[in-house]
């Protein structure tokens, strides 16, 4: 009773009403920002964006068997019911406890799940129109949860929230939070030389393969130019006396405030790498030799073999309702 008095003088303040419109609009955006930077943290992304030596069964495997694993995750959630890319997430969170420091990887994947799952339902929860929501759920009757302003209805934002466009954004959470947690473990398992071999035996272009490796070498990169330009900022004063609440805020000014000397950083890097791979005659030949040979174990083929059965189990899911079909079975 209490409570519902409460949301009775709510919707009754159009002051009041438009501060927690503004609230619920801005916290799928900032919400997530904020969780990323306070509980991962630039050092975080650091962790879980670069190579460090370990002995687990994820570190042995081809990385041409990691990289299948990941496409298959996404093939697998993309195309069934929401609850099996929950069981990918559950399943991929668990493999962090396998790598280095696997306790500490466990908590920056799952605070990483979190946040994508509340970005992504928050987010587009909004802009999720009543005949699409018609179409996955069938004939319904809407739950309102809360009413917008009429300023709201710009760019594609529906008047109101319903319950089902809540539920109908989770279910899209699920299919794209696996896909991050799976993509990294070829990082954190793979150096870039390692790929470089791996990729070259199985005749990718090696233009491609060369673009992803930049790619990977430069990710962790940019958290360490970056961490290092805000702990300076630190140094100079900002976020002086500030509590641990409000140190996340800070930390995100002082990353944007870094965008420009990690842009510069990486800049000069490429510089250097476009060195390197001239001196080293990069594509002055169709093929190229390696000391050390990457190859195929029996780990490799028992991981195959998994993935095999779990692109059958979800085909045979889908011919029993269980896919992304319209309407939705058994969600």
């Amino acid at each position: 009773m209490i409570t519902y008095h409460l949301l009775s003088i709510l919707y009754s303040n159009p002051i009041t009403d438009n501060i927690l419109s503004w609230f619920f609009y801005l916290f799928g955006i900032t919400f997530p920002i904020y969780a990323l930077i306070g509980l991962i943290g630039i050092k975080g992304f650091l962790a879980i964006t670069r190579y460090e030596k370990g002995d687990s069964f994820l570190y042995r495997l081809n990385p041409v068997t990691k990289l299948t694993l990941g496409l298959v995750v996404m093939i697998i959630a993309s195309i069934t019911i929401w609850w099996v890319g929950a069981i990918l997430t559950v399943i991929g969170l668990g493999l962090y406890l396998t790598l280095n420091n696997g306790k500490r990887k466990f908590l920056l994947g799952l605070y990483l799940a979190f946040s994508s799952i509340i970005g992504t339902s928050w987010g587009l929860a909004g802009f999720t129109p009543p005949d699409i929501l018609h179409l996955a759920f069938g004939n319904y009757n809407p739950v309102v949860i809360w009413v917008w302003p009429s300023y709201f209805a710009v760019m594609g934002y529906v008047h109101f929230m319903t319950l089902q466009a809540m539920e109908y954004a989770f279910q899209v959470s699920m299919r794209t939070t696996p896909i991050f947690i799976y993509s990294l473990i070829l990082v954190m398992t793979s150096t870039p030389s390692q790929i470089v071999r791996a990729l070259s035996k199985v005749k990718i272009p090696i233009e491609v393969i060369f673009s992803l490796v930049i790619a990977m070498r430069s990710l962790p990169r940019i958290f360490e130019a970056m961490d290092t330009s805000v702990k300076m900022q630190f140094i100079k004063g900002r976020g002086y006396n500030s509590s641990k609440f409000t140190m996340p805020i800070y930390t995100l000014i002082g990353a944007f405030y870094a965008m420009v000397p990690t842009m510069i950083y990486l800049l000069r890097g490429a510089k250097y790498t476009q060195i390197s791979a001239d001196t080293r005659a990069f594509r002055a030949y169709k093929d190229r030799t390696y000391l050390n040979d990457i190859k195929f174990t029996e780990s490799d083929y028992v991981i195959m073999g998994v993935l095999l059965a779990g692109i059958i189990l979800a085909l045979f899911a889908i011919t029993m309702g269980y896919g992304r079909g319209i309407p939705y079975v058994g969600y």
